[in-house]
């Protein structure tokens, strides 16, 4: 099949363009801002790229066109292909029809540490041997790319990886359908790390987001499980809406914990069962992250690695070894005894918990 994207320089669509090449599709992709490193990631792919929405991309008649959220009414390619009758549709339902269908989707919703804890869990289920598939919004250092079609499991090199980790990321799927892109994806194990306003150019107010973290919770099975922040209201308020699914909180004296945080990062991970006095010691997380947020991170991936049959002290030991994500507090150099770092935070959350795990 030929797919033509539009706007497949964003993360998510490149990605999306990505697996469709690895699956072996005919890909091509247009978009006004074509320029490295996505393009020349995406042109080592051969994958051809047109830049900006003339109407003539239309001849090159493909079986069907994905369409970006960057694109709007008025896009003079979509105005074309709308005139003409031509069949399209979103990233997120691509995705979901051709490559998570019958798969154990594990995804990482929230405000704040998608990229990160997404990065985490790929690792654990790739360290465990089970060779996941993912789509993450940013570079993940172990792997030194953001997307990937499902390998073969080290226990059964003939089979292909039933897991596929993704960032489920709110935003809205596309201008014909308004729909947080994580309601496409069902996953199986869903992490919700935390919930606050942000988006504000399509959300009104915090209820309007919670609202669509409802949908997603709706679509989790009662065999799946929910693996959630518990110290954020909000995201009690989704599930007090309504949940048909098993829940484990992360963050709270019942379920997973951490403990004997050091200047280093390291620390301990206790887990408590509702029937449990205490928690009991799970193993010591030894890394160089630093920061609280990250803490919980990386409860929430070995809770939901745990749900993949992921026994708790092989995440502890893949965490030993994860090397975060690119612009994740990446140190660029050191200038006159002065070390420089790099961070994509840009919410005041993230900025104020960045900033406070450095100190």
């Amino acid at each position: 099949m030929h797919i033509h994207i539009l706007g497949i320089c964003g993360t998510f669509m490149g990605g999306i363009a990505v697996l469709a090449k690895a699956a072996g599709h005919r890909v091509t992709g247009c978009d006004a801002n074509v320029y490295p490193p996505m393009s020349t990631q995406l042109e080592s792919q051969g994958i051809e790229l047109i830049e900006g929405f003339d109407p003539a991309q239309t001849k090159l008649s493909p079986d069907i066109y994905v369409i970006g959220n960057v694109v709007s009414r008025g896009n003079p390619l979509m105005e074309e292909i709308l005139n003409r009758g031509l069949p399209y549709i979103s990233g997120p339902q691509w995705l979901a029809e051709n490559v998570l269908q019958g798969k154990w989707v594990l995804a990482v919703a929230g405000t704040h540490g998608k990229t990160t804890t997404s990065s985490m869990l790929a690792w654990i289920l790739e360290y465990a041997g089970l060779a996941p598939g993912f789509l993450i919004g940013g570079v993940p250092e172990n792997f030194s790319v953001s997307a990937r079609l499902p390998q073969a499991p080290t226990q059964d090199k003939n089979s292909i990886s039933p897991f596929f980790v993704i960032e489920a990321d709110e935003y809205d799927t596309a201008f014909f359908d308004k729909r947080s892109k994580f309601v496409h994806y069902r996953p199986r194990t869903a992490v919700l790390n935390n919930l606050e306003f942000d988006h504000a150019d399509i959300f009104e107010d915090l209820g309007a987001i919670e609202k669509q973290f409802h949908h997603l919770v709706r679509t989790v099975p009662q065999q799946g499980l929910v693996v959630m922040n518990g110290k954020e209201t909000s995201l009690q308020r989704v599930i007090d809406k309504g949940c048909w699914t098993p829940v484990e909180k992360f963050g709270t004296e019942t379920d997973w914990q951490s403990a004997n945080a050091q200047g280093d990062g390291s620390f301990d991970v206790y887990y408590r069962n509702e029937n449990e006095s205490s928690g009991k010691l799970q193993g010591h997380v030894a890394w160089s992250l630093l920061g609280e947020h990250n803490r919980m991170n990386a409860l929430a991936s070995i809770a939901a690695a745990r749900h993949a049959g992921v026994a708790v002290e092989v995440s502890i030991a893949a965490l030993t070894e994860f090397k975060n994500v690119k612009r994740r507090m990446e140190i660029r150099g050191v200038v006159n005894g002065i070390t420089v770092y790099d961070d994509f935070a840009h919410h005041p959350t993230a900025i104020t918990t960045t900033v406070a795990g450095l100190r």
